[in-house]
């Protein structure tokens, strides 16, 4: 069954191709080592939406790790959770909806994209514009079949593993693939200067959205495996070189801990949004996490709102996940104000 991505009045650069990347002969095939050669990655906005097409004020919601897979399946994720947070999503009627990674369970596997299109439907009636980023668990089995899944299920995004979106003229949205390398030299790096570089002077904010999180914080007892990695923190090292010389302000939403957190290196804002569905995994947060509440599971959204001087952040949690009636409550809130001109 053919799923329609919801994104509509695209305007498409002139496209250019990476050089391949082949993996040595006899090497196994993973998300990293596929080949790039059929890979877009143009300069300037991979999408465009005129403002006159968008609600004003424009908002938008991040998160991530649903996990979309069979609802009788409660150990990988809680399927009663995930589907109130897309139902609590639709009733925000957002103009669009970043997706942090891990939208399926297993990627090799087409039900789970199945079960993402049926729970999703309030979506698409809505005419929300989705936008995901890739996962781990989208390449799960074959990467290259798995891979072929996802743009099945995005075909808008057909031969992308990075992309970027304008919504009217002031909010960028970039799109990373940090299963791919974004150290120094990369294909995926260079492609992301320019991107920068290039940001129209009307930008006032770019929200990165990206699996695994450059900053966290880092766990010496428990998931010692989901800390940031080298891969990532030459991310955040890039950041924080570019933003202090940068007209826009940056945010970078990921996920991969199911949990909520949110950092600020050298002016950034660092969100781990990963409270989508998938089953919790709990966190000791560090002093320097802004969010220090000791409620747990944290399920839950982040939504935004851009106003004339600032682009403003709540996240909502669901207050009691075994409650017959879940309730969203405001637990964390934010701002980040637009740079003087």
């Amino acid at each position: 069954m053919k799923f329609t991505f919801v994104i509509c009045a695209l305007v498409f650069s002139v496209n250019a191709t990476l050089p391949a990347q082949e993996p040595p002969a006899g090497s196994r095939v993973t998300a990293r080592t596929l080949s790039t050669n059929e890979l877009i990655s143009e300069a300037g906005p991979s999408f465009r939406f005129d403002g006159s097409t968008l609600p004003d004020p424009l908002t938008f919601i991040v998160y991530g790790d649903q996990r979309f897979t069979d609802p009788a399946n409660v150990t990988a994720a809680n399927p009663r959770m995930r589907l109130w947070l897309v139902n609590q999503i639709a009733a925000e009627h957002p103009a669009a909806i970043i997706l942090n990674g891990d939208v399926p369970l297993s990627g090799d596997v087409v039900s789970d994209y199945a079960v993402f299109k049926s729970e999703t439907k309030p979506w698409r009636d809505g005419g929300f514009k989705v936008f995901p980023a890739l996962g781990n668990h989208e390449f799960h089995g074959d990467p290259r079949t798995a891979l072929e899944h996802w743009w099945a299920a995005f075909p808008e995004l057909k031969n992308r593993r990075w992309y970027s979106a304008q919504l009217g003229s002031r909010l960028y949205i970039i799109a990373l693939d940090s299963n791919m390398s974004l150290l120094p030299g990369s294909d995926q790096q260079r492609w992301l200067e320019g991107q920068v570089a290039g940001l129209p002077a009307t930008v006032d904010f770019v929200v990165i959205t990206m699996h695994h999180p450059p900053v966290a914080d880092i766990q010496k007892r428990i998931s010692v495996d989901h800390n940031p990695r080298e891969n990532e923190i030459a991310l955040r090292n890039y950041l924080s070189q570019v933003a202090a010389q940068s007209h826009a302000r940056f945010l970078v939403s990921a996920g991969h801990i199911h949990n909520y957190e949110r950092n600020v290196v050298d002016d950034v804002v660092y969100l781990v949004a990963g409270g989508g569905g998938a089953r919790p995994v709990y966190v000791e947060r560090t002093p320097e996490d802004r969010y220090q509440s000791t409620l747990f599971p944290n399920f839950h959204y982040v939504k935004f709102s851009l106003e004339k001087d600032r682009l403003s952040g709540v996240m909502y949690r669901a207050d009691n996940p075994e409650a017959e009636h879940i309730q969203a409550e405001r637990k964390d809130s934010f701002e980040l104000l637009v740079k003087p001109r």
